[in-house]
């Protein structure tokens, strides 16, 4: 059985796409078929497994062409340097999406329809979603079965979160009833900081059982992994980031087959 876990927040910076590439990676690396898809327009989680826009945009295409019915989902597909890891990409070609989907028929769930050929190929199905509550985090959020929160440790980064959970309230009541929040993932977090500290005591109190006991510290290689196209696991495996993402992974792995995932 397949799951599918959105990484949202409509806030930017908050560790999203380095979320979605290093716990697809960890996954990745317990024998678990996974399959990244980078929904952001940015397409940074594309370049962050080594693959360049232009690479993209004069190959065989990417989600984009998906999403416009032109190409399925299954010639998109891209391997990459973890066997067990393929890569759904993204491209600058993505920005037009929002307006072409606005008036498309079906608009909220043409990510569902292109996935559900190829979702039987893999255990987990990560989604990186736009920094925005637009059109494509709408299919994103449609398509999931969860949805997983990035939260850094600063201020007022609680407030986002409660909009966002709103958010997601109304997609479970009118697109997606089985649509839940897999789990809050504190991020960007440092010990000797005592704002970081309160935050992230506030966030396990209000969101009671929903805040991964994994947390991911500001590590520089973790910042610098992106920029050489490798996940951090590649980079320096045995950095505080590296080993953060692979703990979140366990505990990830470990509450599915509480839920009879295998």
């Amino acid at each position: 059985m397949t799951r599918v876990i959105a990484v949202c927040n409509q806030k930017g910076g908050v560790g999203k796409t380095t979320t979605s590439v290093n716990l697809a990676a960890s996954l990745s690396t317990a024998d678990c078929a996974t399959l990244l898809v980078d929904l952001d327009p940015q397409a940074n989680a594309t370049s962050s497994l080594g693959f360049m826009a232009s690479q993209i945009e004069q190959g065989r295409g990417d989600i984009y062409d998906a999403l416009s019915g032109d190409v399925p989902v299954a010639d998109l597909i891209l391997d990459t340097a973890l066997p067990n890891l393929k890569l759904l990409p993204s491209s600058t070609e993505l920005v037009g999406a929002e307006l072409e989907l606005a008036t498309a028929s079906n608009r909220e769930r043409r990510l569902e329809s292109c996935l559900a050929p190829i979702l039987s190929r893999f255990q987990i199905v990560l989604i990186d979603s736009p920094p925005s509550l637009g059109i494509l985090t709408l299919n994103a959020l449609t398509a999931a079965d969860s949805v997983l929160i990035p939260l850094q440790t600063e201020y007022m980064a609680l407030e986002g979160v409660a909009s966002l959970m709103r958010t997601i309230g109304l997609v479970r009541q009118n697109l997606n009833p089985r649509l839940e929040v897999e789990g809050l993932l504190l991020t960007m977090c440092d010990p000797r900081n005592n704002l970081s500290n309160q935050v992230a005591d506030e966030a396990r109190a209000h969101f009671q059982g929903l805040v991964f006991r994994s947390v991911i510290p500001r590590n520089v290689r973790l910042s610098e992994a992106p920029s050489h196209g490798k996940p951090v696991l590649l980079y320096d495996v045995s950095s505080k980031g590296a080993l953060s993402y692979l703990q979140l992974a366990g505990e990830l792995l470990e509450r599915m087959k509480k839920d009879g995932y295998t």
